[in-house]
C-alpha cells in the first residue's frame, strides 16, 4: 500500500491520505473544492465542482495516470437540484470517457460546501 500525496492538491484535513495505491488501484479521498493552499472556493456547485476534479485530476497525475485511468466515481451533492450545474461540469472534464459513477444527495459536508468526489481509477503498471 502507497499511501500518494501531492502539492497540486489540497492537503488531508484529518489523519487520512489524498489516496492509496495498492497494485495499479488508485483510491482516493473525497476531495472538496479547496485550493491546493487550503483556502475554500465560493459560489456555485459549477465553480466548486471544477476546483474538485482539479484535486482529483492533480492526485491521479501524481499516482501515474489521468483522468482516463478513472474507472468509477461517487458525487456527493449537498442539493440534487444542482445535479444538472455539476454534471456540466463533470463531462468537460471526463468527456466520452465515462467512467461508472454513484450520485447521492447528503445532509451535510465537510466545511458546508455544495459538493465531493471520490474516484477509483486503475493505473498503468
Amino acid at each position: 500500500m502507497e499511501r500518494i500525496h501531492t502539492d497540486k492538491a489540497p492537503a488531508a484535513i484529518g489523519p487520512y491520505a489524498q489516496a492509496v495505491r495498492v497494485g495499479n488501484l488508485l483510491f482516493t479521498s473525497g476531495q472538496i473544492p479547496l485550493r491546493p493552499d487550503g483556502t475554500l472556493v465560493e459560489g456555485g456547485v459549477a465553480e466548486q465542482t471544477k476546483q474538485v476534479l482539479e484535486n482529483l485530476r492533480a492526485i491521479v497525475e501524481a499516482a501515474g495516470g489521468t483522468l482516463a485511468n478513472v474507472v468509477k466515481t461517487t458525487v456527493y451533492l449537498r442539493d440534487m437540484n444542482a445535479f444538472a450545474a455539476m454534471n456540466e461540469v463533470y463531462a468537460q472534464y471526463f468527456g466520452e470517457h465515462r467512467p461508472a459513477r454513484s450520485t447521492v444527495q447528503v445532509a451535510r459536508l465537510p466545511k458546508d460546501v455544495a459538493v465531493e468526489i471520490e474516484a477509483i481509477a486503475v493505473l498503468p503498471e
